[in-house]
């Protein structure tokens, strides 16, 4: 049941990464707390908090995108250095901003739209480099370990938000969330280089869809991006904390309430060692996703606050699965040289989807109230699930153990790591990933 440590013991890549990526989860959470609640209180409207998601929306899928095909194209290290710095500097404006007599209302969705613009470029690079630095048997140990370190920050920071925001306002949460950032940009300066494939064009529009065209001729990663999309489209609710919170006349469980979808996950993190021994990864995805969907219904539909913080938590908890078990999917069977421009991909179906989850949760409640808005989006996201693994019997067959590109993939490891190849096509560490013709 323990997380399998494998990756942190065999790669020192990955254990730099890890601990880059802890310090930032740890602060963004921060701010993902303290942004929609000073927007709240500076503009009293589920529309305007909802709004975000619009603002995010756009950027994140044109940078997505294009941040796919320059993880192919460019050292992935100096991607993630640049962009890490530059997100350090989005926290310093809202850092600022909060510091004004009055802050102003147009900031926080500027840097919302910049912040996701450079998760867009960043992102992919993430995603791109574990199959490079992991042995390709470690990846869903890899996934498991990825998630719990995210699940860890999830936890700890909207916890400490709550009484920052509480008793100093959003200052604070900024300020530690831009020296988050910081400290992140100086480990992954440590990190090995990560050139492109040699044989790597410059990106293009033309690069792009190529990707899109691979990821289109397998069905069983459309249906993944397909079953995490309706899930987060319909049943996100985050963006209506503050005013659920209110509903329950509990605004004391705003924090809690931020930290419960975390901590669910936090819980599968902490006893993921069993998914490593699950092949049919793609049915695991389809029934978590439906968890979810259920069990927001009920967080929506509940009027005790205790009940509503454990449905949220069960939620979680099934939400962590499901993206255990894609990013093991994806992982598994995507060749190296599309690794980036798949991840750009990838970050559509997980990224957009919450952003426009938020939209629909927000508008939704100005016209239906909080309540039915939450446990309506639950039920439509049951509904769509079911009516996806009808239609999509690719995803429901697959087994890692069988499928034809997981199987293409190991043999091109283990040829890989026979050779001991060290160009610019191959990962500089006993379990390389070769370039694919």
């Amino acid at each position: 049941m323990l997380p399998d440590p494998a990756p942190w013991r065999s790669s020192p890549d990955f254990r730099l990464m890890w601990c880059a990526g802890a310090l930032t989860v740890f602060g963004s959470f921060l701010t993902f707390v303290a942004l929609p609640l000073q927007l709240k209180e500076l503009t009293g409207s589920t529309l305007a908090v909802g709004a975000l998601g619009a603002v995010e929306l756009v950027p994140l899928i044109v940078f997505g995108l294009y941040g796919g095909a320059l993880a192919d194209a460019m050292d992935r290290r100096r991607l993630i250095l640049w962009t890490e710095a530059a997100l350090g500097a989005v926290s310093v404006v809202l850092l600022l901003n909060s510091l004004l007599p009055h802050p102003l209302v147009w900031p926080l969705y500027a840097t919302a739209a910049v912040s996701s613009a450079l998760t867009g470029l960043q992102r992919p690079a993430l995603d791109a480099i574990v199959p490079r630095i992991v042995p390709h048997d470690q990846l869903a140990a890899a996934a498991a370990l990825n998630a719990l370190r995210r699940q860890i920050g999830a936890v700890a920071g909207p916890a400490l938000a709550g009484g920052l925001l509480a008793y100093a306002g959003p200052t604070w949460a900024y300020a530690i969330d831009a020296a988050t950032y910081g400290i992140s940009a100086l480990l992954t300066v440590r990190l090995a280089p990560q050139p492109a494939a040699h044989e790597a064009g410059k990106p293009s529009l033309r690069g792009i869809a190529e990707g899109a065209r691979y990821a289109w001729s397998r069905k069983e990663l459309l249906g993944t991006y397909a079953i995490d999309l309706t899930a987060m489209l319909f049943a996100f609710p985050l963006a209506v904390f503050p005013f659920l919170a209110d509903d329950l006349h509990a605004p004391w469980a705003l924090g809690l309430m931020y930290a419960t979808l975390p901590a669910g996950s936090l819980v599968v993190s902490l006893t993921g060692g069993w998914t490593s021994r699950v092949h049919r990864q793609g049915r695991a995805i389809a029934l978590a996703a439906a968890g979810w969907g259920l069990a927001i219904t009920a967080a929506g539909l509940l009027h005790d606050v205790w009940l509503v913080l454990l449905c949220l938590t069960l939620a979680g908890a099934c939400d962590m699965i499901s993206g255990i078990f894609r990013s093991a999917l994806w992982n598994q069977t995507i060749p190296d040289e599309l690794r980036g421009r798949l991840a750009g991909i990838e970050l559509l179906s997980y990224a957009a989807g919450p952003q426009l989850g938020q939209v629909r949760v927000g508008g939704m409640a100005a016209l239906t109230g909080v309540r039915a808005a939450v446990s309506a989006g639950g039920l439509l996201c049951f509904a769509g699930v079911a009516l996806l693994a009808l239609g999509l019997p690719k995803l429901m067959a697959y087994d890692s153990r069988t499928d034809e590109h997981a199987r293409r993939m190991r043999e091109r490891r283990a040829a890989g790591s026979g050779r001991g190849d060290r160009d610019g096509s191959a990962p500089q560490d006993p379990g390389a990933t070769p370039a694919v013709a």
